[in-house]
């Protein structure tokens, strides 16, 4: 039996376990070496007087006290037993401080109850508002820039296939260096829907296309057709820029098909790149035939147009012209996944799961431990394992704990969850807009500390679920 240490005498380097169930501490696992004076809060004000502690994987010059090793040899079962936070009532999730190895810049969180507010926020946790902010603003410059061009393209054609390229251009040079990039969630209300969808379908192109290994110009081009891939819409109705909610309405659908030589038409009075026109021009095209306008067949459609309509499809799923008709981002990949096959390119498609993951940025997700979240972001090397935000209805968003699942043993994503199966207060938080809006995940910090092996029993306290 391990010896018992007074949380008050608990040192950074010090190896602890934690008698409590995985639902009463917020902690990965529940044996583990403090890392952080933070993590010291987060134990003392779980409730627990004295921890369990192993000196032989503690940090030598980490001992405690004289007088705490006096008492780890006589203490009573009563002073070992844990002190719930409120009475014998489970306390609620807490705010984590990631004890299993994290990238620096992730938020150190500590524990709160109902009764206390919510501490400062932690310089790591200002790093990530900080970085949130910086995407939020880069974001609206960029869609400010597409809206002027757009608002721009017809009466100054020229003019705005410029702006288009030196918008495509800032796009690709702010793409991450290695393929395994990643997509970042961003809280953006509002805005002008064709605005907000090129923007989506550009990053997402774009992504793909560092994947498909497209050198930088080959990029520029992409970009600028997948901006601009719907701009033949411009030349329509109002009522006609969204396709016919009724498969029978064939006179509208034919109107509304229009867009794609229109778009070829406009496109070339912008002076848009050949790649780009191409976008524009094979957008809608299927590997089988199956598409419009000229139903080319695999091996006449374009790379960045194969891509393209793959993003294109994908967002107008997860974002539609009428709200009430959305799929969440992960019953839009199922549907997507589902519904190509033999319509597309397998390769294709499987990059296409790859990097937007299984469960793709907006995905509303329960935890093994029951926790309620949000994916905000996925790295495409463990598509499995995204990064969320933890609900915690004691907190305003941007304080919420950020998990990175891949650095988190023994806890997964249990299922998926529409919004409407949310709780009120969970909805607010982790759905408040009905779009969703995608942008570049900045290269993210080395981990700050080793991973550290689990022992026998470490997991003791996981949900069968995620073990």
């Amino acid at each position: 039996m391990n010896p018992l240490v007074a949380t008050q005498d608990l040192m950074v380097g010090m190896y602890v376990h934690l008698d409590l169930p995985w639902v009463r501490h917020p902690f990965p696992r529940s044996s583990f070496r403090i890392s952080s004076p933070a993590q010291i809060e987060v134990i003392r004000e779980l409730g627990l007087r004295e921890v369990r502690w192993a000196p032989e994987r503690s940090l030598p010059e980490r001992q405690p006290p004289e007088h705490a090793q006096a008492a780890a040899g006589g203490a009573s079962t009563e002073a070992a037993a844990p002190h719930p936070v409120h009475g014998a009532a489970p306390a609620p999730p807490a705010r984590s401080t990631a004890t299993a190895p994290r990238r620096a810049g992730a938020p150190v969180l500590a524990a709160v109850d109902g009764a206390r507010s919510a501490p400062p926020p932690s310089a790591a946790l200002r790093v990530q508002q900080a970085v949130q902010r910086r995407l939020q603003r880069d974001h609206a410059q960029a869609s400010g820039a597409l809206l002027k061009v757009l608002r721009g393209a017809r009466a100054r054609p020229q003019q705005a296939g410029a702006n288009a390229q030196t918008l495509a251009r800032a796009l690709v040079d702010r793409l991450p260096d290695d393929t395994q990039a990643c997509i970042r969630l961003l809280p953006v209300a509002g805005g002008d829907r064709a605005t907000a969808h090129g923007m989506n379908v550009a990053v997402v192109a774009l992504l793909m296309g560092r994947v498909f290994g497209l050198g930088d110009e080959e990029l520029v081009e992409l970009g600028q057709g997948a901006l601009l891939h719907d701009v033949g819409k411009l030349e329509l109705p109002e009522a006609l820029r969204a396709p016919p909610g009724s498969a029978g309405d064939a006179e509208a659908l034919r109107r509304w098909r229009e867009h794609v030589p229109l778009g070829l038409q406009l496109g070339q009075r912008m002076g848009l790149a050949s790649g780009a026109l191409t976008v524009v021009a094979q957008h809608h095209e299927h590997d089988d035939g199956s598409g419009f306008p000229h139903g080319l067949a695999a091996e006449h459609i374009a790379l960045g147009a194969r891509i393209v309509s793959l993003a294109d499809r994908y967002d107008n799923l997860c974002n539609p012209a009428r709200a009430c008709a959305a799929l969440t981002p992960h019953e839009a990949m199922a549907a997507l996944f589902c519904g190509s096959q033999g319509r597309d390119d397998a390769t294709m498609l499987a990059a296409f799961v790859r990097l937007m993951g299984v469960y793709p940025p907006g995905s509303l997700v329960e935890l093994g431990d029951g926790r309620l979240a949000v994916v905000v972001s996925v790295d495409a090397a463990r598509p499995l394992r995204p990064r969320v935000r933890v609900h915690d209805p004691r907190l305003p968003p941007e304080e919420a704990l950020l998990l990175d699942l891949a650095r988190c043993e023994g806890l997964a994503i249990r299922r998926s969850l529409h919004a409407a199966a949310l709780p009120p207060a969970a909805r607010r938080d982790l759905a408040p807009h009905a779009r969703l809006t995608y942008f570049f995940e900045p290269p993210a910090p080395q981990a700050v500390e080793p991973p550290i092996e689990p022992r026998a029993g470490d997991e003791a306290g996981a949900p069968e679920a995620s073990r």
